[in-house]
C-alpha cells in the first residue's frame, strides 16, 4: 500500500497576497503549481534558493507574456510554506533585484521569524 503523500499548507502575508492577486491570472497558475510542489516537498523548476537569506528561502522567477514576476517563499520557518512577498519585477538595474524590494522581504522574513517563535 502506497504512503499517503503529506502535503504542508501555504500561508500568507497579507500585503504579498494582494500583490499576487494583481497577477495575470496564467502567472498566478504557473505560481500557484510551483507552490503546490513546494508544499508536497519538491522544488519547482522556476523556483531557485534566494541569496543572501539563507537556507530555506526560495524564490519562484517566472517570465511570463514579456514581464517578470517574484514570489519568495519560506520552507524551513514552522510547519507552514510562508509566501512573504510577491511583486512584478520591473528592475531599472538589469537583473538585479531592487533594494526596496530586497529590504521588504528581509523585514518580513523577520517579522515571521518573531511570530513563530
Amino acid at each position: 500500500m502506497a504512503e499517503a503523500r503529506r502535503t504542508r499548507p501555504v500561508s500568507w502575508f497579507r500585503p504579498a497576497l494582494r500583490e499576487f492577486e494583481k497577477f495575470p491570472e496564467g502567472a498566478q497558475t504557473i505560481c500557484l503549481t510551483a507552490l503546490t510542489i513546494a508544499a508536497e516537498g519538491g522544488k519547482a523548476d522556476i523556483a531557485k534558493p534566494l541569496h543572501g537569506f539563507g537556507s530555506g528561502v526560495l524564490e519562484i522567477a517566472l517570465p511570463f507574456e514579456g514581464d517578470a514576476y517574484r514570489v519568495v517563499y519560506a520552507v524551513q520557518l514552522g510547519t507552514e510554506i510562508w509566501v512573504v512577498h510577491a511583486f512584478q519585477k520591473k528592475s531599472t538595474q538589469g537583473i538585479k533585484t531592487p533594494k526596496r524590494e530586497v529590504d521588504l522581504m528581509k523585514e518580513r522574513l523577520k517579522r515571521l521569524k518573531e511570530l513563530l517563535r
